[in-house]
């Protein structure tokens, strides 16, 4: 396997067996905020995490849709982490989104234990909204913190 395909094996790895993924987001001045979500998972492009839409990431979202993630597990040794960055646009679902939203986020919740989510669950008034983040770069870090692009699929 090239060093590509074993970095491209690794992020998705990555994004399969994590719970949590570290959502960046930004307000209408520029100000960032780090937020850690769980997230369901949708083809390696598509994130859905449920949020209070009061809560500081959800409001910077309805701002300023453009966000950072990163997906990486903090349990390794020291000097042996390894993370994927993605670049994505950000909102709270609606419509026919919504459904599929909700049956993605569900099966996921459902797989690690917890409850099935329904339209009830994240519609006013609801203290939830069901969110989508789309990727629109993905990448690696190789020596020296370079940026590899990777492609997932």
């Amino acid at each position: 396997m090239t060093e590509v395909g074993e970095l491209e094996a690794m992020a998705r790895n990555l994004i399969d067996s994590s719970l949590y993924m570290t959502l960046g987001t930004a307000d209408e001045a520029g100000r960032p905020w780090a937020s850690p979500v769980y997230y369901a998972p949708e083809g390696y492009r598509e994130f859905h995490w449920v949020s209070d839409p009061g809560a500081r990431h959800s409001r910077n979202i309805a701002a300023r849709p453009e966000v950072s993630i990163v997906i990486f597990d903090s349990s390794t040794p020291v000097g042996t982490g390894q993370a994927v960055y993605l670049s994505a646009a950000a909102a709270e679902l609606a419509g026919d989104d919504l459904d599929r939203g909700i049956e993605i986020f569900s099966r996921r919740s459902r797989a690690h234990g917890a409850e099935e989510w329904t339209r009830e669950d994240v519609l006013a008034p609801a203290d939830r909204r069901l969110y989508r983040a789309t990727a629109s770069e993905t990448f690696v870090l190789g020596e020296h913190d370079r940026r590899i692009p990777v492609s997932l699929g």
